[in-house]
């Protein structure tokens, strides 16, 4: 029996493995966090584990060990995970000296799990897991999509002033294909720029269908979500691929932690102030900016704490506060949608 230890960080993974008397075997790992890392991390353990059964243990690191945990489970492996507050003996006890590095951190995740068989392990969420592949795909589409509209306006000079959301419209993109049916066009050039016209119709067309899909999906898991302002059924997916089990994070601050919304205290000559934290999930961070911009505009009560606040900290200032009200709302939601979820997951096995 190994069990691996990982310390997992947002650009790279540092592996250890330890077998069941406690021997580290092999040398430490570190692997780059990107499309090829459960690849390299099954090679690595496969050469040195013997064929014998690996555990892999995760320090619990929310957002950044997510997506290995999932591939390694998929993988067919088997994942746990390590509280941090457990790590902690075990660093004290297997390190040669108080230092602190990520191969010691990796190891006293292994040695954890070790001495605590009774962890969490690792699940998948098929519905969660459905919403994130939906979501990605989505997010991809959207990309192309801007990157052919802005070619397309680099060569038809005559749309400068156009912006690539204006291609969504009927009336926009009839203006544009009589401007590129333009007699005065070389064929190669009209030919080309036509191809790029279908191109966006096709993509505006499987981005409008992921909308739908995502809609039918988001609205039994997130009832309670979706009635937040600013909140739209892609928000709410967004927010559950992200965040998957809401209850990783105990608190809401963890939460705005996490999607960057938590500001960092800065202290200079005892003159205490807050400053941006341009870390965290920012495509959660994303998410909560356009729900602070809408509920600006349209939120009676968002509007009331934006002018009691915008004085003293600035517009800028208080569109973050609010940001970070909305966390907590956030925060609140998905704990209710998720218990019902729940609920009904454990009605329909009783009943089946």
């Amino acid at each position: 029996m190994v069990t691996v230890g990982i310390d997992p960080h947002k650009h790279v993974h540092v592996a250890v493995a330890v077998d069941a008397v406690g021997r580290q075997v092999g040398r430490p790992l570190t692997v780059k966090n990107g499309p090829h890392l459960i690849t390299g991390l099954l090679t690595w353990i496969r050469s040195i584990s013997g064929g014998t059964p690996v555990t892999w243990a995760i320090e619990d690191g929310h957002g950044f060990a997510r997506r290995l945990a999932d591939g390694l489970l998929l993988a067919g492996q088997e994942v746990v995970w390590v509280p941090t507050r457990l790590m902690v003996a075990h660093r004290k006890l297997h390190a040669a000296t108080s230092a602190k590095s990520d191969p010691v951190d990796a190891a006293a995740a292994a040695y954890a799990a070790i001495a605590t068989p009774g962890l969490d392990r690792h699940r998948i969420d098929e519905q969660v897991r459905e919403l994130r592949v939906l979501v990605d795909h989505r997010a991809d589409l959207v990309k192309r999509r801007t990157m052919v509209i802005n070619q397309l306006k680099a060569q038809l000079h005559l749309w400068l002033d156009h912006t690539p959301g204006d291609l969504l419209r009927a009336k926009t993109v009839a203006s544009v294909t009589a401007l590129v049916a333009d007699a005065s066009l070389r064929p190669h050039v009209r030919q080309t720029l036509h191809d790029m016209l279908t191109e966006v119709a096709a993509l505006n067309h499987r981005v409008r269908a992921d909308d739908i899909t995502i809609k039918e999906l988001v609205n039994p898991l997130a009832p309670t979500l979706l009635q937040i302002t600013g909140i739209s059924h892609t928000s709410a997916a967004v927010l559950i691929a992200e965040i998957g089990d809401i209850t990783r994070f105990s608190s809401s601050a963890k939460l705005a932690r996490y999607t960057g919304c938590a500001p960092i205290p800065v202290y200079s000559s005892d003159n205490e102030r807050h400053r941006l934290h341009r870390g965290g999930n920012r495509r959660l961070n994303s998410v909560f900016y356009t729900a602070a911009i809408v509920q600006k505009r349209w939120d009676p009560a968002a509007q009331k704490l934006l002018a009691r606040h915008a004085p003293a900290k600035g517009t800028r200032g208080a569109r973050r506060i609010l940001q970070r009200h909305l966390v907590d709302v956030v925060h609140r939601a998905m704990h209710a949608d998720q218990e019902t979820w729940t609920h009904q997951i454990a009605r329909c096995q009783q009943a089946a």
